[in-house]
């Protein structure tokens, strides 16, 4: 068993809460890494920090040393690792020929590959054998439908187990996946579909979320009228049974039929396409204008997901890995990569509110789940409602637990481990859709200390810049990568002179890749990341990250979400203003105003009580559930709405009036 410190009682920034015990350090992949690279290559390194050095120093050793210890099969080897170390341009293992599906399905046997579960259906479970027979059959057909190397396959689903047998098999065919799910609207499916020019679609006929049912099959015949490349869909019934989920879609095809020959399936066969062939396309949110299309190559995510998930999340072929997620975000991709070390996946598709906050933590128990992974703000909603999983539900086999989404603060990591377990590896995480990565990650073989990210990435030099573009440590500065990464975009679609992915990433410092992130490095080598940079609270010369702001704020009982904004422009200071949205039944009066000032005050500084405080009814986010900083930000300065955010890529648009009739009096005053 690992020691958890001693935890009672709030807990300062940088408390040891967790430390792993000797047989922990022992069973550690992370161990077995280091054991191996001392036999094979006879580097022998003390520490992590150590390690770490190494793997940012000596790219080319690392990145071979994973390709071989993680066991990557190439039907054509490289001819050197890293050819070209610019950024941006980076080329990676040229000559290499490889499959991600074909990693994704080593195991072939009755191990289970995927256990599913959904609001209102009982557990299922697909083994590998099976996952292998469907991909095998779905990658049948749409060869028959002239799909191949380079085609776009596109899915509007959710987080279901045919989503991950239609993008496997894409991805064996050399066929380039891209998904949403099924509560993204009309316009914003077009917006990014439109780009991609796909020539099948895979859709559901509706979904369930809260208990209540939605049907999709008119949003998928919008969807179809406006992308004119389709030329196949096929409906995936969720709502309706067999050819009722085809009602008002003429032409489909019936996934129940597309699998009707499974059984009597072909042998996979899995297409070898070079390193940096395009594997999917991600989507940036889209809040200022149309997404942009971020492509992915089948090596680079390969070799990277590999290294996360064996060595930090610390996973393999008995572990049982969850991740609550959408199609529509990274941690989707990231949940698939569990399969390439033999894992079995845990998917679920439904709110995690319903019936109530203990749906997930029952998920758990009921899969015997190893590895929990979730978002801050669902940890914090947990806290809030009181419950306590650890002592209500059977967790026994759990020894991880995920966050990512936005910065987790220090007593979400107390509340872990007084509440879930006294005895795992609570990872907070921080990376990117850009680069389909965590940048920053946990590690089983270091101490977990309250409101940090335990280390950088091995393989990832991530350092945090002044404003003069100096590496600092122990300060506050601007994240970045000033060595390249294999899962970085091999481009943006229809950016043939990566304009626009130079522009996104290279500008303000040539040759570094700029992420947008504050993050501060302690002299032990780990990490806190305090929001976005381009929305931190700079008040007389005291820059704050407004993750930092939110930490106090929504510790307060009433709170249940805010947004804080500084309408400050470069050489002005402005205004300071707090939006917040109360648990129902408060409101906000002299007296709360005060206490939520003096808290600001005492926990931050006199400079960050803000100017205003306002009630609304609930923060608007973008549809991977996002605070929206920076629109709002720019509607308050007078930008006008339709300009400073796109509401196709909001979850909940209705949101954004407040602050439309809020510009306008600030204007008129």
């Amino acid at each position: 068993m690992s020691r958890p410190s001693a935890a009672g009682g709030a807990v300062p920034e940088g408390t040891v809460l967790w430390e792993p015990s000797a047989d922990t350090i022992a069973r550690a992949a992370i161990t077995r890494y280091l054991a191996w690279l001392k036999a094979s290559r006879g580097l022998a390194f003390r520490s992590y920090a150590e390690l770490w050095q190494w793997s940012v120093t000596d790219l080319e050793a690392f990145w071979a040393s994973i390709w071989e210890f993680c066991g990557v099969t190439a039907h054509r080897p490289y001819t050197r690792i890293l050819a070209d170390r610019r950024l941006p341009g980076a080329r990676w293992c040229p000559g290499a020929e490889l499959n991600y599906a074909e990693h994704a399905l080593r195991r072939r046997d009755e191990h289970p590959a995927v256990l599913f579960r959904a609001e209102d259906r009982p557990l299922v479970s697909l083994t590998y054998a099976e996952l292998a027979r469907q991909v095998a059959w779905v990658a049948a057909a749409l060869r028959q439908m002239g799909v191949g190397r380079g085609d776009r396959v596109v899915g509007y689903l959710p987080n279901i187990p045919e989503a991950v047998v239609a993008f496997l098999a894409s991805a064996s065919l050399g066929a380039i996946w891209s998904s949403c799910p099924p509560e993204f609207g009309i316009r914003s499916v077009v917006d990014r579909f439109r780009q991609i020019e796909p020539r099948v679609l895979f859709a559901v006929d509706g979904y369930r979320y809260h208990g209540r049912a939605y049907d999709r099959r008119d949003a998928v015949a919008e969807i179809r009228r406006q992308i004119p490349t389709l030329e196949t869909t096929i409906v995936v019934p969720s709502l309706a049974p067999g050819p009722e989920a085809a009602a008002g879609l003429p032409g489909v095809h019936l996934w129940p039929d597309l699998l009707a020959g499974a059984r009597a399936a072909p042998p996979l066969r899995c297409e070898p396409v070079p390193f940096d062939h395009p594997l999917w396309i991600l989507y940036s949110s889209g809040t200022t204008g149309l997404p942009k299309a971020i492509v992915h190559g089948h090596g680079g995510v390969l070799l990277e997901h590999l290294k996360a998930i064996r060595l930090h999340l610390d996973l393999g072929e008995e572990d049982r890995f969850f991740w609550f997620t959408t199609t529509g975000w990274m941690m989707w991709n990231f949940l698939i990569g569990g399969l390439m070390v033999g894992a079995t996946i845990v998917l679920y598709d439904g709110s995690p509110a319903y019936p109530d906050m203990r749906a997930l933590w029952r998920l758990a128990a009921e899969t015997g789940m190893t590895y929990f992974g979730t978002s801050a703000p669902f940890i914090q909603a947990c806290m809030k409602a009181g419950i306590a999983p650890g002592r209500e539900v059977d967790l026994r086999r759990l020894r991880g637990l995920g966050s990512t989404g936005a910065p987790l603060p220090p007593d979400g990591f107390q509340w872990v481990y007084e509440r879930v377990s006294r005895d795992l590896l609570l990872g907070s995480l921080s990376g990117g859709t850009d680069a389909c990565a965590a940048f920053v990650l946990m590690c089983p073989i270091l101490p977990v200390c309250a409101g940090e990210i335990q280390c950088r990435g091995l393989g990832a030099k991530v350092e945090a810049f002044d404003e003069q573009g100096r590496a600092v440590i122990g300060e506050v500065g601007e994240l970045v990568l000033t060595e390249p990464l294999p899962s970085m975009p091999v481009g943006f679609w229809n950016d043939p002179e990566m304009r626009r992915y130079r522009a996104s990433y290279f500008e303000t410092y040539p040759g570094v890749w700029r992420h947008g992130d504050w993050i501060k490095i302690t002299p032990r080598g780990s990490c806190v990341i305090y929001g976005r940079s381009d929305s931190t609270l700079n008040r007389g010369g005291v820059r704050i990250g407004t993750s930092e702001f939110y930490r106090v704020v929504e510790e307060m009982p009433e709170v249940v979400d805010s947004l804080v904004v500084d309408t400050g422009r470069l050489g002005r200071e402005g205004r300071l203003l707090l939006f917040i949205a109360l648990r129902g039944g408060a409101a906000l009066d002299d007296a709360l105003r005060a206490r939520i000032r003096q808290k600001l005050r005492e926990e931050l500084s006199p400079r960050h009580s803000p100017d205003e405080i306002y009630q609304i009814a609930e923060i608007p986010r973008t549809l991977n559930g996002k605070k929206l900083e920076v629109p709002v930000k720019r509607i308050l300065d007078g930008t006008p709405p339709e300009t400073a955010v796109s509401q196709d890529a909001m979850s909940n648009p209705q949101s954004l009036q407040v602050f439309i009739d809020l510009a306008r009096r600030l204007t008129k005053g």
